[in-house]
């Protein structure tokens, strides 16, 4: 196999988000190749069968999902096969899915950094960046407490105001995403919480749901000031 630089660039994607769904590999295959659409399923299916060929990726089945789960293998990457069966896995395939629709409108993805006071500080689900816009990303399949969210929408208001972050993109199951309207409503100065917008993109079995079509994926930049709040 002769490796390219969008097969580089799956491989290091896949070193960040850690395991994907076949669905959520049509983005993230899309989004590198600059075309700013998924690829087909075919050529999803191609793109691993040719690198599982050659042990840069692998794949599984488990029973409590509907497809197949693929990861970069040690081979590609240095690091061990993920655990799909620790009880984070359906919450971490839940965000390769919102990472690589962010790829796909052009914009690079990073973890977030380590938090520097684990009482204070809190660590994103992951960072999405284009140009000068930073936006804190978080997928919420179930709801916090209100004094976890209350820490949450703090931190999330000290780096709006001195972190020069953009703004902040909840990705939600219906039940979170009420749940984080709501605290965002409670703990956020008005100016703040305008930055942060929820939207309802998964099921309860973390699928996604959102109509891709919606004002958050053809431009994730721009906020409502005028009154109406996203995902309200």
């Amino acid at each position: 196999m002769q490796r390219t630089a969008r097969d580089d660039a799956m491989f290091e994607w896949l070193r960040v988000v850690r395991m994907a769904d076949m669905e959520t590999l049509r983005w993230a295959l899309g989004g590198l190749s600059g075309a700013g659409s998924p690829v087909s399923l075919r050529k999803a299916q191609q793109w691993v069968a040719r690198c599982k060929a050659v042990g840069l990726v692998d794949s599984a089945r488990p029973t409590f999902r509907d497809g197949a789960i693929v990861w970069a293998t040690h081979a590609a990457i240095g690091l061990v096969a993920p655990n799909l069966y620790r009880q984070t896995t359906r919450h971490e395939v839940a965000v390769a899915a919102v990472s690589a629709r962010y790829l796909a409108r052009g914009f690079t993805w990073r973890r977030d950094r380590k938090p520097a006071n684990i009482r204070t500080d809190h660590q994103v689900d992951g960072v999405a960046v284009r140009g000068e816009h930073v936006e804190l990303v978080e997928v919420e399949l179930t709801p916090k407490t209100r004094s976890r969210y209350k820490q949450i929408m703090d931190n999330h208001a000290w780096r709006i105001e001195r972190e020069g972050v953009t703004q902040v993109s909840y990705f939600c199951t219906a039940d979170a995403a009420r749940a984080v309207t709501g605290h965002a409503d409670d703990h956020l100065f008005r100016t703040i919480r305008d930055r942060l917008q929820s939207v309802e993109a998964f099921d309860v079995r973390g699928k996604w749901i959102a109509d891709e079509d919606a004002p958050w994926a053809n431009s994730p930049t721009s906020v409502e000031l005028d009154g109406a709040r996203p995902g309200e």
